[in-house]
């Protein structure tokens, strides 16, 4: 799995000019799938993202993790975090899981960070999004369960 992470203000997706999802303060969670990832792999990046201390204290120093700053996400499916660029000019998204693979992971994924006890928001798997990010900093990170962390 893969997630690129982006502290936000506020977010927002949109599909077919319709608002599913959007949310105040918190991290706007880019989800790719691999081919090999599984449900232990979500549990293991939905801990690391909940416990993360990326939120800036009443200090400005970023020392707060997503409950202490009482964050809300917006997880949106990115098949393109799996893109291969290495040749030629079209991207290959071969390395991405499969939708039926990825849809539930992503789901499972959603429901470990409900189940901490945070709001969470949803893109739509396989849609064609407009999301809108108000990055805050800018804070960006990249996780992945591909190596070792």
């Amino acid at each position: 799995m893969r997630a690129l992470l982006q502290r936000v203000s506020r977010a927002r997706v949109i599909v077919d000019g319709a608002e599913v999802g959007s949310i105040a303060r918190g991290w706007t969670i880019l989800l790719g799938i691999g081919p090999d990832d599984d449900e232990s792999k979500a549990v293991r990046l939905a801990d690391k993202i909940v416990s993360l201390r990326a939120f800036e204290d009443a200090a400005g120093k970023m020392n707060l993790d997503a409950k202490q700053a009482a964050a809300e996400f917006l997880v949106i499916s990115q098949v393109t975090l799996y893109a291969d660029l290495s040749r030629g000019r079209r991207p290959s998204l071969a390395g991405a899981a499969p939708p039926r693979i990825a849809e539930p992971l992503v789901n499972h994924f959603t429901e470990l960070l409900r189940a901490a006890g945070f709001r969470v928001e949803t893109g739509q798997f396989g849609a064609y999004m407009e999301v809108e990010i108000h990055n805050t900093g800018p804070v960006t990170f990249f996780l992945s369960t591909d190596v070792t962390e």
